[in-house]
């Protein structure tokens, strides 16, 4: 029987078998995430990065779209993720590789680690919002809808949803929730 083939990578590296479960998981992915090999070896892997959208929705799970795609050789963009580590979620770019022949596929995930400091807007971006939008933006931040931030403001609800669109363009972001989020100061 011929040895399981070693994948060498300076950046953090681990391999799936079929079932999703790691069957290799790199010297890198343990210093980044803080998660023995010993430890992570033989789990699903959604189980031990818990990977994020940006927004909080989850993406890292059993019924992942992506792993399905490469099991079927079809190409995978890379896609950014918030990861769990020992220390917090730490922001990755994920690249989905399709290996290993027939009966026995694999997928290998290569982690490239980002900035930490990407996800935090310039003050220039939190500067170019209107004091109307910073109210809107204060609002969504308090749990409330369109229609209750209209009457609050006292404008329609188209109002406000042209807020809201401006707001998510002017952070470079896709949902409310991540908005809310990235204009949070860190810490508070």
């Amino acid at each position: 029987m011929g040895q399981a083939p070693q994948y060498v990578s300076g950046d953090p590296l681990f391999v799936l078998d079929e079932g999703l479960r790691i069957v290799t998981w790199n010297a890198a992915a343990e210093d980044f995430t803080g998660v023995a090999a010993h430890e992570a070896v033989g789990k699903p892997c959604w189980s031990v990065l818990a990977g994020v959208a940006e927004d909080g929705a989850v993406v890292c799970h059993a019924g992942c779209a992506l792993a399905r795609e490469a099991l079927k050789r079809r190409a995978c963009s890379s896609q950014s993720l918030l990861v769990r580590t020992s220390s917090g979620r730490r922001r990755v770019t994920v690249s989905t590789i399709a290996a290993g022949a027939g009966h026995d596929p694999q997928l290998l995930h290569l982690l490239r680690p980002q900035p930490a400091d990407q996800s935090a807007p310039s003050a220039r971006e939190v500067e170019q919002l209107t004091p109307r939008q910073r109210e809107v933006l204060e609002l969504l931040g308090d749990g409330k809808d369109a229609r209750e931030i209209a009457a609050t403001l006292g404008v329609t609800v188209a109002t406000v949803r042209t807020h809201i669109r401006h707001i998510l363009r002017a952070l470079r972001v896709h949902t409310q929730l991540a908005a809310v989020v990235r204009a949070c100061p860190r810490g508070s």
